[in-house]
């Protein structure tokens, strides 16, 4: 993995002993010691601490970011207040998902996180697609999450203020004599926190809270099965550019505003599929949770068949879920075979394995909203 880019935290990682892969041109930790059954349990029970250094921190400045940002995304961008975050889509022309991004409006500008694997695409869509005279700034910070119902506890020694945030809401504090940007928010499902550090301050930052005794370091391998438990996509598998928004079961990325009859209806890549699929809703197929029967984890590529034998879909995501107790996964199903509570059958190995289509979250959210 020699020609792997490091975070600022790839010696610690070798330090606690975690297991590095490649991942997103990376080399990160799939899990440590304590493996990725317990990492995942020791999040849902206290807290862990995860390294997202990885993804691409952004600023963009200019005349109006937001409505430059509008152009590109799915999202409310110009009506997110000062403090705010929110979670978007980049679209392409037939409505595809090019990726999906969190959003803060900084005031003066805007802070993007976008994913590893997709930021220099993004980035250089931003530079291309926002119009003159606005600056997409590449920064150099770590990125930490600290997620659990203890993460409260923990973050109340360094930054109480800090606690007073509410899911998706974001501020800047200083910390150890630097600024760090802290986000109420995460992808496990429970509370937490993300928070940008300056590269230079991200190790002792982590090593702090890797000192309290509620936190645990936790790998890429529990990070996947606490976000499907959550029933968060990961980009690449869940959605793609062969996937619409509306297909994602992520309509609520649209934002009112963008919607027909909005205030500044459409004027995103692909809005007129997208648009179209809300009000008809004649798109073919959906994304579904499953959850099957027994302990066999029900994988991606997984063919996905009626009792009549037909073949109605595949999985995008799958695991066994530990605090569900059971196989969990997420498909593309077609819309007659996408209700709730209908059985379906995973062709395993030659097997027909049952699973039943389920809401999501698999897990209860523990967002804290005040």
């Amino acid at each position: 993995m020699s020609n792997m880019k490091q975070t600022p935290l790839f010696a610690l990682h070798q330090q606690l002993g975690g297991k590095m892969v490649p991942f997103a041109g990376y080399s990160m930790p799939v899990q440590y010691p304590l493996g990725v059954k317990k990492e995942h349990e020791h999040t849902r029970r206290a807290c862990g601490l995860f390294d997202v250094s990885h993804m691409g921190q952004v600023k963009v400045t200019g005349p109006s970011p937001a409505a430059a940002m509008e152009t590109l995304v799915t999202a409310d961008v110009v009506g997110l207040v000062e403090g705010g975050q929110r979670y978007a889509l980049f679209t392409n022309s037939e409505g595809g998902v090019l990726d999906d991004l969190m959003i803060v409006n900084h005031g003066e500008s805007l802070y993007v996180v976008v994913n590893a694997a997709c930021k220099d695409q993004d980035i250089a869509l931003m530079r291309t697609g926002l119009g003159t005279g606005h600056d997409v700034e590449v920064l150099d910070r770590g990125l930490l999450a600290l997620q659990g119902p203890q993460a409260r506890d923990v973050m109340q020694r360094l930054c109480p203020a800090a606690c007073e945030l509410v899911f998706m809401q974001h501020a800047r504090f200083d910390v150890m004599g630097h600024e760090i940007w802290v986000s109420r928010s995460g992808y496990t499902g429970e509370d937490g926190f993300e928070i940008s550090t300056p590269s230079e301050a991200t190790e002792a930052l982590a090593r702090w809270f890797l000192e309290q005794p509620e936190v645990e370091p936790i790998g890429l391998g529990a990070r996947d099965s606490l976000r499907l438990e959550a029933g968060l996509c990961l980009y690449g598998h869940d959605i793609d550019t062969t996937t619409t928004p509306v297909e994602a079961s992520l309509s609520w990325a649209v934002g009112k505003s963008r919607r027909v009859g909005g205030e500044r209806e459409a004027g995103f890549p692909g809005a007129d599929m997208v648009l179209h699929q809300l009000q008809a809703k004649d798109h073919r197929r959906r994304r579904v949770g499953l959850i099957g029967e027994g302990r066999a984890p029900v994988r991606e590529g997984t063919k996905l068949f009626d009792a009549d034998d037909h073949e109605v879909g595949h999985v995008t995501s799958g695991s066994f879920g530990p605090s569900v107790g059971a196989p969990v996964a997420m498909a593309y199903v077609v819309i007659e075979s996408a209700e709730k509570g209908a059985t379906l059958y995973a062709d395993v190995r030659g097997k027909r394995l049952p699973m039943t289509i389920s809401p999501m979250p698999f897990v209860t959210a523990n967002y804290y909203r005040g």
